[in-house]
């Protein structure tokens, strides 16, 4: 996806609508959606390349310019003329979002585009270079059911480990996947279980059958201001809450991007499950000060991650 901005000032209210009138002053068009995943990834150092459909648009052309500016692999990228690039205007203010205009289609992708995008997958995957497969899922049409099952089943065949942010329409279709992370939201309407914010019991439960169901080694499952929760059994990490720092929320665009994107680059590093949860906590909270969809600091992920590292465990064993 393309995020775009339109950033300026409001000092008067339209003469035509209860609306406020944005004297745009600043535009900016930034990488989103899965590339945001990339962003985050490169930020921490690691080799990035995404796989996705583009529109044979002007805003599919700038995301390949950008993508190629920051050295993100561009391979597995498909240009289809038969949907456009996914573009989200957000129209800023003082620092606060005051409108978002999103222009996409949601229909899945066409047999031949997705035939396209595993062929150009699986040929990257057969470079041996490939340590870990992120599905980042938006709903938006480019991972159907059919393309998920064959991607997943092509990882596991090389040892290439894999991790998916989900969303309902394929919930199911992510079986045997290493890492699972939904939100409480997405956890809730996938397993089709009433379960409120600060009901661990149905929590647990919820996560138990996922783990069952869909034969997840890993299930991280974030909880907003409570922070995160992990389950791990084949490791020995049986429900475990890293409970949330304080922040200052700004905007939450792109936290999502961010825990992903962290959990995902630990698990290719072998790293603990709970330091795992406890560092991608820690970086979609730090994302959250900011305005707008920007990239964890490096730098600064890793001293906050130095100064607090003591007190998540306090509180995780508490």
């Amino acid at each position: 996806m393309l995020d775009a901005y339109l950033i300026g000032d409001v000092n008067r209210i339209s003469p035509e609508a209860p609306v406020p009138v944005v004297d745009v002053k600043t535009r900016d068009r930034r990488l989103g959606g899965a590339a945001n995943v990339a962003r985050n990834l490169l930020a921490l150092g690691a080799k990035v390349h995404v796989a996705s459909v583009i529109g044979a648009d002007e805003p599919g052309n700038k995301i390949c310019q950008l993508l190629e500016s920051k050295d993100i692999g561009t391979s597995c990228l498909v240009s289809s003329a038969q949907r456009p690039t996914t573009v989200k205007t957000r129209i800023i203010s003082n620092g606060q979002q005051l409108l978002r205009v999103d222009e996409e289609t949601v229909q899945d992708i066409t047999e031949e585009a997705s035939q396209e995008l595993l062929h150009r997958c699986i040929a990257l995957m057969k470079q041996g270079n490939v340590d870990v497969l992120i599905f980042q899922d938006y709903d938006k049409g480019v991972l159907t059911a059919p393309l998920i099952t064959a991607l997943i089943g092509a990882a596991k065949s090389r040892g290439i480990k894999t991790a998916v942010d989900p969303k309902l329409n394929q919930f199911h279709t992510y079986v045997g996947v290493d890492l699972f992370k939904p939100n409480l939201k997405e956890l809730r309407e996938g397993m089709s279980l009433p379960i409120a914010k600060d009901d661990d019991a149905g929590i647990e439960q919820a996560i138990e059958a996922l783990t069952q169901s869909h034969q997840v080694n890993m299930a991280l499952v974030t909880l907003s201001e409570r922070g995160v929760w992990i389950h791990a059994p084949q490791h020995e990490v049986n429900h475990i809450i890293i409970p949330a720092f304080p922040r200052e929320i700004n905007d939450v665009s792109g936290a999502g991007d961010t825990v992903i994107a962290v959990a995902s680059l630990m698990l290719a590093c072998d790293v603990s499950p709970v330091e795992l949860a406890a560092i991608s906590n820690l970086a979609g909270g730090l994302v959250c000060e900011k305005v707008g969809v920007v990239p964890i600091n490096q730098d600064q992920l890793r001293l906050e991650w130095e100064s607090q590292k003591h007190t998540l465990a306090s509180k995780r064993l508490a």
